[in-house]
């Protein structure tokens, strides 16, 4: 496997790391479904345990080993230099010591994910990159079996999403999902029950809806100062609220998910 010294910036295999946005990774030439980037061993360890193809690595120096071990026999070039060097190439410090451009891999269809989960958890119009994390890390420790994004909702493998959930959103599995005529569809056909966290005339307290919660869940959370579409709201069976004390209507979009899936947890 190589390992390429940097000594300037002109090789347009760096290409990948150039200042690049999440948006213009996603369209990375040579690839099917676009590139994202890994920070950290950990990242790219978790990254490689689901199968994801990475194409390259920029490592500092004391992280060229680590980066070769992970990689195994894996024909990946790695890239080393100097500190100054890679940030001026990336336009940041590389304090986690490595990152990695890797495939996107091609987004699973809602029904295979559907088939063997009980818990899912749908994120409609969470545009917060921070949120998307750590929702993905919270509610994959908790329990969740599949993660669903809507149409306007943040990708979960933008960079930040995955820093957030430390490489979570490579382990839970996810997929995007249309309107909600056709995602009611879905999921009452594969025998969900549909319960969307808000407040409102009606609503069911969590833990009451936990003592009798169906043994197919599917927690809709909205994003934060919006809340849940009305389509949203119309189409859950369900409308669950979190009780709170001292006056406060509501929680962070990623606190409110750990505590639904912990309510649910066996």
């Amino acid at each position: 496997m190589p390992v390429i010294e940097i000594t300037d910036l002109a090789d347009a295999r760096l290409g990948d790391y150039s200042h690049q946005t999440d948006v213009a990774l996603k369209k990375a030439r040579g690839t099917e479904h676009g590139l994202y980037i890994a920070e950290s061993a950990l990242v790219l360890e978790r990254a490689l345990a689901a199968g994801h193809r990475p194409r390259s690595v920029l490592a500092l120096g004391g992280s060229v080993d680590e980066a070769l071990d992970l990689l195994g026999d894996r024909d990946v070039p790695v890239f080393s230099g100097p500190s100054a060097l890679l940030e001026e190439l990336t336009g940041y410090l590389l304090h986690r010591g490595l990152i990695a451009a890797m495939h996107r891999p091609a987004l699973p269809a809602p029904e295979s994910l559907l088939a063997t989960a009980n818990r899912v958890v749908i994120l409609e119009n969470v545009a917060d990159p921070t949120n998307v994390g750590a929702i993905f890390r919270s509610v994959g420790a908790i329990g969740a079996d599949a993660v669903f994004v809507t149409p306007r909702c943040s990708d979960p493998f933008y960079r930040r999403a995955i820093r957030v959930s430390m490489g979570t959103v490579l382990q839970v599995p996810w997929t995007r999902v249309g309107d909600w005529a056709s995602t009611r569809e879905l999921l009452s056909a594969s025998g969900f029950h549909i319960a969307a966290l808000a407040l409102g005339p009606g609503a069911v307290g969590l833990r009451d809806f936990a003592a009798t919660a169906p043994e197919r869940v599917a927690f809709v959370l909205g994003a934060e100062g919006d809340g849940l579409t009305a389509e949203a709201l119309a189409a859950a069976d369900t409308i669950v609220t979190i009780p709170m004390a001292h006056g406060i209507d509501s929680l962070n979009v990623a606190a409110a998910s750990a505590v639904a899936m912990w309510a649910l947890a066996d």
